[in-house]
């Protein structure tokens, strides 16, 4: 068994989850900043790509999840710690409103819902995306959560022992 939680949605060794969460991180937070541009122009462009943005990153989010998910339930120690929980939750929670903002723009027009509650939305979801974040660099490199259990392993399969059985890990 391997020293450190490990990935089970992978490409080889190459967790798929942190390749995959740049898209939506980018693309919700351009959405409060079409949003700031539009308030700050006028002009309807900003409002339309903020709603594109803030769909692109809806759709990004639940392929990121699918990832995200295979890991959480895949390996009762991710489970068990309470990062991976606030981490999952959060980013549902952010999902939840990003979900409701792009439906308020959609229900009446990308121009007229950003005030207030438009970019008062999307603002949260940054601020919920700061915080997962933080909880995902918490999993990595507190957690070693699909990290590698030696230096030069090359592979997710357990270090074999070197010298009277110790293993190759290095200390924390």
């Amino acid at each position: 068994m391997s020293i450190n939680p490990k990935t089970t949605a992978a490409v080889g060794d190459h967790p798929l989850h942190p390749m995959i969460i740049p898209f939506p991180v980018a693309f919700l937070v351009g959405g409060p900043i079409a949003d700031l541009a539009f308030i700050g122009t006028g002009d309807g462009f900003w409002a339309r790509a903020a709603i594109w943005l803030i769909g692109a990153g809806i759709v990004m989010a639940l392929v990121a999840a699918v990832a995200g998910f295979t890991d959480f339930f895949s390996d009762a120690r991710i489970r068990s710690l309470n990062d991976a929980w606030y981490h999952m939750i959060g980013n549902l929670v952010a999902v939840v409103l990003a979900l409701i903002n792009f439906y308020l723009r959609y229900a009446q027009g990308a121009e007229a819902a950003i005030k207030p509650w438009g970019v008062a939305l999307s603002l949260i979801v940054v601020g919920i995306l700061l915080f997962t974040g933080w909880k995902g660099w918490e999993l990595v490199y507190r957690h070693h959560v699909a990290v590698l259990d030696a230096p030069g392993q090359t592979s997710s399969e357990p270090v074999s022992p070197r010298h009277g059985g110790e293993s190759r890990r290095r200390a924390a």
